[in-house]
């Protein structure tokens, strides 16, 4: 079983983490005996990480021997991955590709609406792009469908997919298969220390605090709302340059290590993850499963990803009044329970993935 991954960046020897996800599979992959080799787009030179080759396109093109039982592409792009695929796809079985996001949505309309300050003058464009995208995919898949399969992250993002694609649900059923993004490890074997000294009453974190689905703004507006209650925000982001910031928010502006996101949730009484737009909201699942309380959003996608989940409740973006947090939280202390979730594990997801690779190839 031999299988080539399609990356457009990957983690390298520099300290790089673009898009970890990946890596963290592949990792997982090598463990348990697949033969994979990781075709990173952007990779000036070939190498090995964590156990992982890693190849460029240039070794790929020079190679006596391009045939592999199966094509894994990640988060599928025109420019890189349709491109190889369409010169390539003849030195592969079968092709299998993940859907994480924005490769099949239209932007401007399914994602919400940005900040003032971040729209972008020729908008139009993203949308002329869009189009074109989804087109190109719709034409391949359904010429190729016999030998394309497909994995999302959520059954919200399968059906962004079928809607946008414009295929039917029919055409790719039984091509089609659901696992989740997997957590980090610490968050696993690591719990919420309920005991310890609070610092915080609400926690956010936020890798980009820009980005309207990410709802900044509404915790700036919670925190306004209650006064005598300390919010702790983390990620980076202009939003506070532009908006007045609730005086009870701290802010700490950087990207955290999972240990230290650790740490700051041990001094805080529940975490604050509201979001308009999702696909998984893969921090959020690692906070869930670390056990603090957790309050996110009532909207479909998120009622998928934590409703086995005790320690969460969910609150109305469009409905916020001053007590929503407070009694949100209150409901979670009398309902939440000691258990660890395994729903986002590595070993789990992971090995449904393989068990999904070993189906397509048998």
């Amino acid at each position: 079983m031999k299988l080539l991954i399609l990356a457009t960046d990957y983690p390298n020897l520099d300290g790089k983490i673009s898009l970890f996800y990946i890596h963290t599979r592949c990792i997982y992959y090598v463990k348990k005996g697949l033969n994979i080799e990781v075709l990173n787009f952007r990779a000036k030179e070939d190498y090995i990480i964590d156990g992982v080759k890693v190849i460029t396109l240039n070794t790929y093109q020079n190679k006596k021997d391009k045939t592999y039982d199966l094509l894994v592409s990640h988060a599928p792009n025109l420019r890189n991955h349709y491109r190889f695929i369409k010169k390539y796809k003849k030195n592969f079985k079968k092709q299998l590709f993940f859907f994480h996001g924005h490769e099949v949505l239209k932007l401007n309309r399914d994602y919400s609406e940005p900040y003032n300050y971040m729209k972008k003058k020729f908008c139009f464009l993203q949308n002329i792009y869009d189009s074109i995208k989804l087109r190109v995919w719709h034409n391949y898949f359904i010429k190729n469908n016999e030998k394309c399969y497909y994995i999302f992250v959520s059954n919200w993002m399968k059906e962004m997919f079928l809607k946008n694609t414009k295929i039917s649900k029919e055409l790719i059923e039984s091509h089609s298969y659901i696992t989740y993004n997997s957590i980090g490890e610490e968050f696993e074997t690591e719990n919420y220390d309920k005991n310890s000294k609070k610092e915080y009453d609400f926690i956010t974190i936020r890798g980009n605090l820009d980005g309207s689905k990410y709802c900044i703004d509404i915790v700036n507006q919670l925190a306004f709302q209650n006064p005598k209650y300390k919010f702790l925000v983390v990620g980076k982001g202009k939003y506070f340059e532009i908006y007045e910031k609730a005086p009870n928010i701290e802010r700490i502006q950087e990207h955290c290590s999972h240990e230290k996101i650790i740490q700051m949730l041990n001094k805080s009484k529940c975490a604050l993850m509201p979001t308009r737009t999702d696909a998984q909201g893969l921090m959020a699942c690692e906070i869930a499963t670390f056990g603090i309380p957790i309050i996110t959003s009532d909207i479909p996608v998120c009622h998928e990803i934590f409703d086995t989940f005790s320690n969460v409740e969910f609150i109305d973006n469009n409905n916020i009044s001053k007590e929503d947090i407070i009694n949100k939280y209150k409901k979670i202390l009398n309902k939440m329970d000691n258990k660890k979730i395994e729903k986002y594990f590595l070993e789990k997801n992971c090995n449904d993935e393989i068990n999904i690779i070993r189906k397509i190839l048998q």
